[in-house]
């Protein structure tokens, strides 16, 4: 077969595909148009994919059980993801091509906006928009890399696969695209998130939180260096977002008993930019609002049986679960668990025909997830005085119980608990990661970070980055209309290549190297 060029492919899908927002539909290849600093700012705005990581790592990670009901899957992407089958079905908005083709699209409009300041010298002017886009290259490929490729190790990501790091305009019909490895991945990742972020000026946008501002930027070199483990850089990026008071930072969850209890007023509440928690907001082309109050591909679910053991609903150091105890209510369905955190939208293109777009508004960073970031830093440099700090804020901003954690509670508690068994779950599951665990009260912090972390990032897509962080063997179970284990299905164990989401077939067919797989 002749071997196609990767990111035309991804553009031509893009360019012939209708976007939920006008500013979606601004040709990424417009360099002829590039005459005025105008439109190369306004074609940054392109360099924000429109379809993104979440509806994959999250229906892939141990958020979502199989439940007996009458509901139904959204589509067969969701089937094979929940399944961690190689997906080759691209119905809908949310399969991993679109996310493989919206990324590479936005890396796109980034490379020919800074090839066009490039060519006007790299004017001063321009330096916002110069590190505008190289945030938004590295951001890009950071998420390409750790979806399709394995989590970082010092071990093997030499040889590891990563993916195509493109740093040229596409030019010509047949580039000889390859896959770095995922050490040069983040060596790249490095290069341009600290170039950008000297650069980056708030000044340069009206919509401040739909760019990379600048505690957007901090927010993504924390997590970049959490994942990468160098815990000195993430407390002092971490440190950059939440100021000397951190308080003024996180998320308010007390006016939320106050709202109107909407799931679609609270959760447009939720993604407010007035917000300092909020620190990057994205619209996206996306299903993901399916993860609310709607019945669409609830057969697949965050269950009952999930939450009131592991996340929402779980008993936790907090004490037993109550209906009042956070200040962000989880609602109860009869099938399923959710938050308001993800609205819906929906754009009319015919409001006589009522046809049009759903999309979603999502928060990308926030500071009260940089702050358990930090938290897990400290952690990992034995500084629990300081991890408990940030805990106990956490906990206090969320929770109306007036806990307080101290270092015997933390070490009591989870030492306490029961490990995990599918048929018996705790949020006690047995980690397995690259790096040494160097105490047994080391290991209590984090399962006690790692508990929290997973209630503060429900929806978000973040949880499957943490089971391949951690090495956490997750399963697949089929629930029965009482909400217990009718079968476990599956098991994903720390070295099952699944844990890697396959490439999109078409590119595969186009000459890339897959993923290895098991016979």
């Amino acid at each position: 077969m002749k071997k196609k060029s990767i990111l035309l492919f991804s553009l031509l899908l893009v360019l012939f595909t209708p976007a939920c927002d006008d500013y979606l539909d601004v040709m990424p290849d417009s360099r002829t148009e590039m005459d005025t600093d105008e439109k190369i700012a306004n074609l940054l705005v392109s360099a924000y994919p429109a379809h993104n990581f979440v509806y994959t790592t999250e229906m892939s990670s141990d958020n979502t059980d199989w439940k007996e009901s009458t509901l139904t899957s959204a589509n067969t992407v969701q089937e094979q993801l929940f399944a961690w089958e190689d997906v080759r079905d691209n119905s809908g908005n949310d399969s991993p091509e679109d996310f493989w083709v919206s990324s590479y699209s936005a890396i796109s409009a980034a490379n020919h906006a800074l090839q066009k300041i490039q060519e006007l010298g790299n004017p001063e002017r321009l330096d916002a928009q110069r590190g505008e886009a190289l945030m938004v290259r590295a951001y890009n490929h950071f998420y390409l890399v750790n979806v399709f490729g394995k989590h970082y190790s010092e071990k093997t990501s030499e040889t590891d696969l990563g993916v195509p790091y493109v740093e040229e305009p596409e030019t010509k019909v047949n580039p000889p695209y390859e896959r770095v490895s995922v050490a040069e991945v983040y060596r790249r990742v490095e290069r341009d998130m600290l170039e950008g972020l000297s650069l980056i000026d708030d000044n340069a946008y009206t919509v401040t939180k739909y760019h990379f501002n600048r505690k957007a930027a901090y927010a993504f070199a924390a997590r970049f260096y959490l994942f990468s483990r160098q815990y000195d850089k993430v407390i002092q990026h971490s440190n950059l977002v939440l100021g000397d008071n951190p308080v003024e930072m996180i998320r308010d969850m007390k006016q939320f008993p106050t709202l109107t209890s909407d799931f679609q007023s609270r959760a447009k509440h939720y993604v407010k930019m007035e917000h300092n928690a909020n620190l990057l907001i994205s619209s996206l082309n996306s299903s993901i609002y399916s993860f609310g109050n709607y019945n669409s591909g609830k057969k697949y679910l965050h269950s009952k049986f999930i939450a009131a053991y592991e996340t929402l609903q779980s008993p936790g150091i907090w004490g037993a679960y109550s209906s009042s105890l956070y200040y962000l209510p989880s609602i109860s369905y009869t099938h399923y668990i959710t938050i308001p955190k993800i609205p819906y939208y929906f754009e009319y293109t015919n409001p006589v025909a009522k046809t049009g777009y759903a999309h979603s508004i999502y928060v990308v960073f926030s500071a009260d997830e940089t702050l358990l970031c930090r938290a897990e830093a400290y952690i990992m440099k034995e500084d629990y005085s300081n991890a408990l700090k940030d805990l106990n804020l956490w906990i206090t901003s969320h929770m109306s119980n007036g806990t307080v954690l101290t270092r015997d509670k933390v070490n009591d508690y989870y030492s306490g608990l029961e490990i995990y068994k599918p048929e018996e779950p705790t949020p006690r599951k047995p980690l397995n990661p690259e790096f040494t665990i160097v105490s047994p009260e080391q290991e209590n912090f984090l399962h006690c970070l790692l508990h929290i972390r997973r209630i503060e990032t429900i929806y978000d897509g973040l949880r499957w980055f943490d089971v391949k962080r951690f090495g956490i063997k997750i399963y697949r179970r089929y629930l029965n209309a009482n909400d217990l284990v009718e079968t476990v299905l599956d098991s994903l164990t720390v070295d099952d290549p699944r844990r890697v989401i396959q490439i999109p077939k078409s590119v595969i067919d186009a000459g890339l190297t897959p993923n290895p797989r098991n016979k």
